[in-house]
């Protein structure tokens, strides 16, 4: 096993658990982007070594890019994991993720409009790297357990975890979701983990019906995909044709974007969203679209 240790009380609970565990291996990636950054990474590792876990630290550069400095930083952070966990031959990587971070990401998602998909939540188990399905699995196995108790963990083991500032930044929704789940106990977050297990359960169901649909009313002609939507309920659609847009031409489209070319397309109207032209009549056509001319 691999562990994904940023010194904070989440992972150290995470690393003292799994220590007592079996065989495991820890991983602090310094982002650089706090003037303790190194020292925290060492600290961290002093306390993997006290439990006889190795250690490695991997410094990586983040800009504030497109993602947000935030987002940056993730990206960063699980190529790193990845990269180390395939040098290493780790068959799973796994991070401190529990039941608060489920239930803060889940009312962000919620004040953005999300759909089913983006309501399971942080998921206990993907792979890595969904295009590389021979590689490492991340396992969030703690996703049941509430803040207070992994921080008990720690008290308990006489170690002091560092305190990532940009936790209770304004900057951040995180922080702001946080602030509510604190003032409001009757959002239990174990309560909501649970509605994120019932949420993908029928996401699941969904993607297999989607399966079916793909299978059975997906045809190829030349550099034509065709798409037969017949009676499907209008979400197995959706999903369909972002399988399509995605596998075939490489587009990733927006919810609203999506929605407005399906009620072109259900009308016989023409569209072109992203790189595809679509078509529409009682067979969806999609192809890619001419390049545009230069005024």
């Amino acid at each position: 096993m691999g562990i994904a240790l940023s010194g904070g009380p989440d992972s150290l609970a995470l690393l003292i658990l799994a220590a007592a565990a079996g065989p495991a291996m820890a991983l602090t990636v310094d982002h650089g982007l706090r003037a303790d950054s190194a020292a925290e990474a060492g600290t961290a590792g002093a306390v993997a070594a006290s439990l006889g876990v190795p250690h490695h630290i991997a410094r990586v550069s983040v800009a504030d890019g497109g993602e947000g400095l935030q987002g940056e930083a993730r990206r960063a952070r699980y190529a790193a994991l990845g990269d180390w966990a395939r040098r290493e031959g780790l068959a799973a990587i796994l991070t401190a993720h529990h039941a608060d971070d489920q239930a803060e990401t889940m009312l962000m998602r919620l004040s953005r409009g999300a759909g089913l998909s983006g309501l399971t939540g942080i998921r206990p188990a993907r792979l890595l790297d969904e295009d590389d399905p021979a590689g490492p699995w991340l396992l969030r196995p703690l996703l049941g357990w509430r803040k207070a108790e992994l921080e008990g963990i720690v008290a308990a083991a006489g170690i002091t975890p560092a305190r990532d500032p940009s936790n209770h930044s304004d900057r951040f929704d995180r922080t702001a979701a946080r602030a509510l789940l604190a003032a409001h106990p009757w959002l239990d977050p174990i309560r909501f983990s649970s509605s994120a297990d019932h949420l993908r359960d029928a996401d699941t169901a969904l993607e297999a019906t989607t399966d079916r649909l793909l299978a059975d009313a997906v045809s190829l002609s030349g550099d034509t995909v065709r798409l037969t939507p017949g009676d499907a309920p209008r979400e197995i659609v959706r999903r369909a044709l972002r399988r399509l847009f995605s596998g075939h031409f490489g587009a990733h489209p927006d919810g609203p974007g999506l929605d407005r070319l399906m009620a072109t397309l259900a009308t016989g109207g023409t569209a072109t969203l992203g790189p595809v032209l679509a078509k529409g009549g009682p067979v969806w056509s999609l192809r890619r679209a001419p390049p545009r001319r230069s005024t």
